[in-house]
């Protein structure tokens, strides 16, 4: 579906491609406005669409069970959803929930994968992120069994924070908890700590971050080394 962008381009994949290949991939794409809550994929989904969040973000969530979860990736303006088109596979690996409302770039699968044969530089890129995501996955899985509870939320804070360019986040407990994978009396200590160390601000499911530069200290090293992994991978493309 082709339709008439009226906003900036900010997805940081999209940017400064070369003219013809971003403009034959905006002549395919649609705006779309995500909703807090939508569900875009289920695990084990065909892949109809891929999206390019602009000013949204999007959880990726892994289902143990019925009363299981534990979110492993976001997607923001950094990012996209649907890696699997790109290596050829339209199924969904997991669940994908808007976890920040807004605006998104959506392209029908199968004319993204058209498209992908005539845009080299774009294939690149996604591969590189992929590589990225891939290496984040790894690392939330060690940074999940290795480091306290009180270091991964303020990393999870973080991650969030950037994608939603706000000091303001909507975040239960539950969702926290489901966040990184513990129990909300665990959620509920840390965020105190937090709290009590003048970092954030947390009231009825809204936590403001009152000093980034302390949070970032009070977070595990993980934090620092994704950023740093996406810029040394991606920026320099």
């Amino acid at each position: 579906m082709t339709s008439i962008l009226k906003i900036p381009i900010t997805n940081q994949l999209l940017n400064d491609l070369p003219a013809s290949e971003l403009n034959a991939f905006m002549a395919e794409c649609e705006t779309v406005e995500l909703a807090f809550g939508e569900v875009l994929f289920q695990p084990a989904d065909t892949v109809s669409h891929v999206y390019f969040p602009i000013d949204s973000f999007i959880s990726l969530i892994a289902i143990i069970d019925a009363d299981n979860r534990l979110e492993v990736a976001m997607a923001g303006k950094e990012g996209m959803l649907g890696t699997s088109i790109v290596l050829g596979v339209d199924e969904a690996p997991l669940l994908a929930l808007v976890q920040g409302t807004g605006t998104a770039l959506r392209i029908n699968a199968t004319r993204f994968q058209q498209l992908l044969k005539k845009s080299p530089v774009l294939y690149q890129r996604l591969n590189s992120y992929i590589y990225v995501v891939m290496n984040q996955l790894a690392k939330t899985a060690a940074c999940n069994h290795y480091h306290r509870i009180e270091a991964r939320l303020a990393r999870w804070l973080l991650m969030t924070q950037d994608r939603a360019s706000s000091d303001q986040l909507q975040l239960t407990h539950d969702f926290l908890a489901m966040m990184l994978g513990v129990r909300r009396a665990g959620i509920t200590v840390a965020a105190i700590a937090l709290q009590s160390r003048g970092l954030i601000r947390y009231h009825r499911g809204e936590i403001t971050v009152i000093d980034r530069p302390g949070l970032i200290e009070a977070s595990c090293e993980c934090y620092i080394e994704d950023c740093a992994l996406y810029t040394r991978i991606l920026t320099a493309l």
